[in-house]
């Protein structure tokens, strides 16, 4: 796991990521989002290929964190989820009581919390100050306020000098990695020799929002689909597929369909894998 000391900032300003997205349940698709969603037994053999990195990039529901841990485990690579280091300080500020609709207080707290990021895609830990806060982060309530933090320039900063850190640690150790947000290829990743932009209906992507939260007796489709809208217009600034990206619909596609395609990119550009 990699620590990342509150006083870590990037000169560069971009928009980032918020990222995870929601997962989802397996239940509801097989490329959907869920730890629990998946079946490593049916994704494609790969050769090994360190040294490579893999931006995969889409709107929350598209299936992207499952189907990145199962290309990361296919392909032997670290895997770095972004949006969890945007939910792990929306749910810090949140656990204070903070006021997330201040710009200066959001900015302020910006590198205070200590946040920890593993990039085990069998077991992706996420901490700050040392609690793990791998279930907290995928609240109802961090999902509803986590644009609003990740607006924020010198949040934004802050991480994604901290994501690239961690991509570089990858790369330097002779790893490659697979990174899933909503601008990878476009920000955090720019020169990542394989870019891959999930996408799926928004009906789809709403049930298997729904289906993650379940056990909130509150959730319904239409109150998923309607804050899943709201999410897409907070969003749409930071969220960009590069130009050079491959537009993967998953609606209709298995989980191992998914995986089985990225790998093949990843198979016929392994030549040109980016490095530091």
């Amino acid at each position: 796991m990699t620590k990342h000391p509150a006083a870590e900032h990037s000169a560069a300003e971009h928009s980032a990521a918020e990222h995870s997205a929601a997962e989802h349940s397996a239940a509801e698709h097989p490329a959907a989002e869920h730890p629990g969603a998946e079946h490593p037994a049916a994704e494609p053999p790969a050769a090994e290929q360190s040294g490579l990195v893999i931006a995969v990039d889409g709107p929350a529901g598209s299936g992207k964190s499952t189907a990145a841990r199962g290309v990361a485990r296919a392909l032997r690579l670290r895997y770095l989820d972004t949006g969890s280091t945007y939910r792990a300080l929306t749910w810090w500020l949140l656990s204070r009581g903070q006021d997330i609709s201040d710009p200066g207080v959001v900015a302020a707290s910006a590198g205070r919390p200590v946040i920890e990021v593993g990039t085990d895609p069998d077991a992706p830990e996420i901490r700050v100050d040392g609690r793990d806060v791998a279930g907290p982060i995928r609240s109802r309530e961090v999902s509803n306020a986590v644009s609003a933090v990740a607006a924020i320039p010198e949040v934004r900063r802050h991480l994604i000098a901290m994501q690239r850190a961690i991509i570089a640690e990858a790369l330097a150790a002779g790893a490659g990695i697979v990174a899933e947000g909503r601008d990878i290829g476009t920000v955090v990743a720019p020169d990542a020799p394989v870019k891959v932009f999930l996408t799926a209906s928004e009906a789809v992507r709403a049930r298997r929002r729904t289906a993650d939260l379940a056990a909130d007796p509150d959730v319904t489709v239409a109150v998923t689909r309607a804050e899943q809208a709201q999410r897409d217009r907070s969003d749409a600034a930071q969220m960009a597929r590069a130009a050079d990206a491959v537009e993967i619909d998953t609606t209709a596609l298995d989980l191992a369909d998914v995986i089985g395609e990225i790998v093949a990119l990843a198979d016929r550009r392994k030549a040109g894998a980016w490095t530091t």
